[in-house]
Parts: structure tokens; sequence; C-alpha cells
């Protein structure tokens, strides 16, 4: 039977990956407090989520059972009187950054974590509430958030997000991923996974998850990647390589010959490696890899990709 933490792991959608090193005497002080969940509730909108596991707030809020958020900036509160007051001055009903995904009634913001800090730093601790790694402290400033939200007439509700560096040497097109407990069991997990290659193909390049991936995160990654590579292999007639279908996929290569092999569709023939994929096998591989979720359009994102260079002379002038 599984524990009630291997529950909970089981319905998080997340990459278990950090956002930075930090010094041994930070780490000891971490793990003293993460010894005792902090937080056990937060009210954010209209929902009201039990947490999972310790968050390092500021120290006024140690003592703190329950948080009330606000939706559009993500400041956090004691009293549902102090947010009231907050919401009674907030203007904006989405969040900061650049809106860059609308369809329906679901939309995606791109922050700068050094522009939008507050937002960005806020989006942390509320994440760190339901993943279970040992992130003591974001430095935002080095990273894109891509922020999901749903939309109605009061305005667009976060759901979940991703984020990833803004140059990353390894070539990771995603660090952090997740989906608040309110809103998973909607295929939004698998949604975000979905945009950080589509983004990925805008800009030209191949992509994977920041490393080392959880248990779940390696299953929602095997998944999309299985799903992604089965529909190109149907629909395609001849020969294809590994690297034509990471060209085409903007999945890692190692990514596409591991997914494959797993599947049983690598043969070594002659020196080499060949795909081997018989129809039938497709069909009943992507039938095991279960749906997409829900699925991005690719026409309608709007977006830019980060320019290191531009930044710096926006700021010069």
């Amino acid at each position: 039977t599984l524990t009630q933490r291997e529950k909970k792991k089981a319905v998080a959608e997340e990459s278990d990956s950090d956002h930075g090193d930090f010094d041994p005497n930070a780490l000891r002080e971490h793990e003293e407090f993460t010894k005792v969940k902090n937080i056990d509730q937060i009210e954010l909108g209209r929902h009201l989520m039990d947490t999972w596991y310790f968050s390092p707030f500021p120290p006024e809020y140690r003592d703190c059972k329950k948080l009330y958020f606000c939706e559009y900036t993500l400041q956090f509160f004691k009293q549902r009187s102090q947010l009231m007051r907050h919401l009674s001055k907030v203007r904006t009903r989405h969040p900061p950054g650049d809106e860059i995904y609308r369809n329906g009634n679901v939309c995606m913001f791109e922050l700068d974590g050094k522009k939008e800090k507050n937002f960005c730093q806020n989006l942390c601790y509320l994440a760190k509430l339901f993943l279970d790694h040992k992130t003591l402290y974001y430095d935002v400033d080095l990273f894109l958030f891509y922020v999901l939200c749903e939309i109605d007439e009061r305005g667009a509700h976060v759901v979940g997000y991703f984020s990833k560096e803004k140059a990353s040497e390894e070539g990771y097109n995603l660090a952090c991923i997740l989906t608040l407990p309110a809103y998973q069991r909607k295929g939004y997990g698998k949604f975000l996974i979905s945009m950080s290659y589509e983004l990925s193909k805008i800009e030209g390049k191949v992509g994977t998850p920041e490393r080392p991936l959880s248990d779940l995160g390696r299953v929602s990654y095997h998944g999309y990647w299985t799903r992604e590579l089965l529909m190109l292999l149907a629909s395609h007639e001849g020969t294809i390589s590994i690297k034509d279908l990471s060209n085409r996929t903007a999945i890692r290569p190692d990514d596409v010959h591991n997914t494959l092999q797993q599947l049983g569709m690598m043969q070594y023939q002659k020196g080499q490696h060949v795909i081997c994929a018989a129809p039938g096998v497709i069909e009943r591989q992507l039938k095991a890899a279960g749906g997409p979720g829900l699925v991005v359009d690719p026409s309608k994102i709007v977006w830019t990709p980060y320019n290191a260079e531009r930044e710096y002379a926006n700021q010069r002038q």
C-alpha cells in the first residue's frame, strides 16, 4: 500500500530539480526546518488547499498555520482582512509580465525573474509547499517563469507554472514544474511540458528537462516523448533517423534514443542502431502512453525568445 506521502507525490506534476546551490550553513538551517511542515493550509482565490511540504517563508510567517494569498500578485497574508485590504488596491487581475498564449479560457504569461522579482519569489514560496525538494533560496534573477492561468469574469487565476534558466549551458528547457493541487487531473501538467518544447521549437533548439527527474517526472516525460515520437513515426513513410526525430520534435537525441530503446524499437544492425517500428507496435504503445492532456495550439503562441545581449543593451539606455 502507498504511504500518504507517496500518494501525494503520485498526483503532483513536477520536475524534481533545484534552482541553485546554497552554503552549508543555510543547508543545515533548512534541514532543521524541513523536519516539520510549517504552513498547514493556504487560501488562493476560491480554493482552499492543504499543503504537503515545508517552505522557507520569512521568519515572521513560520508560526502561521494558514496563509491567504492574493491570486493576482501572490502576496501572502496572515489574516483574510489584510488580504481584502490588499485586494481593494489591486488594479490588475492577472500576473505581471507578457501574455504569450491565449486559447479559450487558458492563457500563459512569461515573467522575467529579474524584472518581476516579488511575484516570482512569492510563486517559489507557494510552489515549495507542494514540491518535495531541498531548495532553500531561489535566485529568481536567472530564470524565466511561465505562468499558466484559467480565465473567467474575475480575471486570470494561477493554475501552475514552469521555470527555465535564461541561459542553460546544458540545454535545459525546464527547471521546475508544478500544477497546483486544486487544478490537477485536468491535463495541465502535460500542457506545461508540451509548451516548454513548443518554445524550444521557436528558438530552433532541442531541449531537455533539468536533471535529476523525480519518479513522477520520469513517468510524465516518458509519456510525452512516447506520444510525440510515435505520432511522428506513425505518419512518416520510409526511413527516419534519430537526428531527424530530434529536429522535428525539439527532443534531445539521447532522450529520443532512450525512449525508443525502452519501447523496444531500437535494433543494432550492421554496426549501427536502427529504428524498427511496426504499425501494430506503434498503435499499442501510443495507447499505453495515455492521452496528451490539454493540447497546446502553436498558432496561438506570440513569443520572442529571451535575448541576453538585447536585454543588456536596453538596460544601458
